[in-house]
């Protein structure tokens, strides 16, 4: 059986937005579930609107929400309530992420929902959980990322705190969101009992940090920004070339020795202040000086050749254009696209799961786009489902 089909039979119910809850959702989606994407009628997702756009929809949806059925639904109402407590009972999972609080004051909190489906589990995804310094606070990736330190670490050191350009906190979210899920169907199908799971940002950037904590615990030192370098191993940072930039990683002392060997250095391997990788870290902005001097007389595809040659890791800085045309990407298959998109719409990357056959993926779903077959699905009459749907997300 394919990785892919990990899930099959298994009915998703998504009450959640942007980024860290859908994601969740999608890696059950990719890996065979029936995921129900329950969105306002009043605009959908809030992700839908984000620029930029593939014909005519925000890629940020695109990429987020594929392989799911859209149901268009007004939680407020008593119909939209009915609806998601009907489909909760036929439901494996239910993923939100409202704010504390706010599922339980429309009806879909845990209880509520565990009160027609004992057996659910229930995934909820916020920004600090229920804690009572947070509970209230809105959050999102970049007010967590600076909210946790991470900021504070990103950048050089004489710039202000730099954002990671990637979402590194609400992916994260996600993907323990999933994890966690995936232990809770482990457990239901042992027990029959269903599971409240908590995914929460402030925890992913935590995490995120773990050896950095420990490290400072440890040595009541508060890290810096250190810019490409690590505090850690050196060197183990980005060094301008004759034409670009370079990452190089020496972590060991026989790495160490080559790559000075490659760059005509030798003398720098017997120095007592490069001796060990602990000298070479006190001594860092040095050791980057010798380095440096002697980089930038070549070009980067000169010294990745030979460093490469020399078996010293190092690789070219590049911009994602570079990355994404890069062969790896085409022999790893990451892209691929979507079975009913039309030609222009992008493609989309796989999951990063090793598993010879393509992936099948289905585009991103419009809002409302599934709604009737999905309200049909669950024993609402056709009356019942006009009146219960928004004009704009009625179907034929």
């Amino acid at each position: 059986m394919s990785i892919r089909e990990t899930y099959p039979g298994l009915r998703v119910l998504e009450l959640a937005a942007v980024v860290a809850g859908p994601l969740a959702a999608m890696v059950l989606a990719d890996l065979g579930a029936d995921v129900i994407k329950i969105e306002n009628p009043e605009g959908g997702d809030d992700s839908r609107k984000m620029p930029p756009t593939q014909d005519g929809q925000s890629t940020l949806y695109s990429t987020m929400n594929r392989n799911k059925r859209s149901l268009a639904l007004d939680l407020k109402s008593t119909h939209g309530r009915e609806a998601v407590l009907r489909l909760a009972a036929t439901a494996d999972v239910v993923i939100e992420s409202f704010r504390p609080g706010v599922a339980e004051r429309l009806g879909v909190g845990y209880l509520q929902l565990r009160a027609v489906n004992p057996a659910l589990i229930y995934c909820s995804v916020s920004a600090f959980g229920e804690s009572p310094s947070g509970h209230a606070l809105p959050g999102y990736d970049p007010l967590i990322q600076a909210f946790s330190g991470l900021m504070s670490m990103t950048g050089d050191a004489n710039t202000p705190p730099s954002r990671v350009a990637a979402s590194l906190i609400d992916l994260s979210t996600g993907m323990w969101a999933a994890m966690g899920i995936m232990a809770a169907l482990a457990r239901v199908a042992q027990t029959g009992k269903g599971q409240y799971v908590e995914a929460t940002l402030v925890d992913s950037g935590y995490m995120l940090l773990g050896h950095q904590i420990s490290s400072m615990l440890a040595t009541g030192v508060v890290p810096g920004r250190l810019g490409s370098a690590s505090p850690i191993a050196a060197p183990n940072e980005a060094f301008r070339t004759g034409d670009g930039w370079l990452m190089i990683t020496a972590g060991n002392d026989a790495m160490f020795k080559r790559l000075c060997e490659t760059l005509d250095l030798s003398s720098l391997v017997a120095r007592e202040d490069f001796r060990t990788n602990t000298a070479r870290v006190a001594n860092r902005e040095h050791l980057r000086e010798c380095l440096q001097a002697r980089l930038i007389e070549g070009s980067t595809a000169m010294w990745l050749s030979r460093l490469q040659d020399a078996h010293v890791p190092a690789a070219p800085v590049q911009d994602l254009a570079q990355a994404v045309a890069h062969p790896l990407m085409t022999e790893r298959g990451m892209l691929v696209p979507a079975e009913d998109a039309s030609a222009t719409h992008v493609p989309l990357l796989r999951l990063p799961f090793d598993d010879a056959r393509p992936p099948r993926l289905r585009r991103a779903p419009t809002l409302g786009e599934h709604s009737v077959e999905i309200l049909r699905e669950v024993g609402f009459t056709a009356e019942e489902i006009s009146q219960m749907l928004a004009p704009a997300t009625r179907q034929a």
